[in-house]
């Protein structure tokens, strides 16, 4: 298995959790891009946003959640908080396992499109 987010799930790699359940586990990101910046993802495999089956719809109801669950616990759910999803190369996604942002922690800027 040479995907990062597995090893992370199955703990060969090491990670600062900050939620888990029996489906999902967040972390915090190594290079954070805010003061929180935290990475949610499903223990299963699945590469990208593209890769979600209808077999998957609760999987990504209970990564939603558990953003909710986490920006509480992080004291951001009232003042807010970003969740990104990048899907394939040229969304900048890096890590073919889907994974959310949770970005939060100070006033974030608008994103803006060219």
């Amino acid at each position: 298995m040479s995907c990062i987010f597995c090893k992370i799930v199955e703990g060969s790699i090491p990670s600062t959790k900050v939620y888990e359940n029996e489906h999902v586990l967040a972390f915090r990101d190594i290079q954070p891009a805010a003061p929180v910046h935290i990475l949610i993802i499903p223990k299963k495999h699945i590469a990208t946003m593209n890769d979600v089956e209808p077999d998957d719809r609760g999987l990504i109801g209970d990564l939603h959640i558990a953003a909710q669950e986490i920006a509480k616990q992080e004291g951001v759910f009232e003042s807010g908080y970003r969740l990104i999803n990048n899907c394939g190369a040229d969304s900048g996604q890096v890590v073919f396992h889907i994974h959310y942002h949770l970005l939060a922690g100070e006033k974030l800027g608008a994103l803006n499109a060219k």
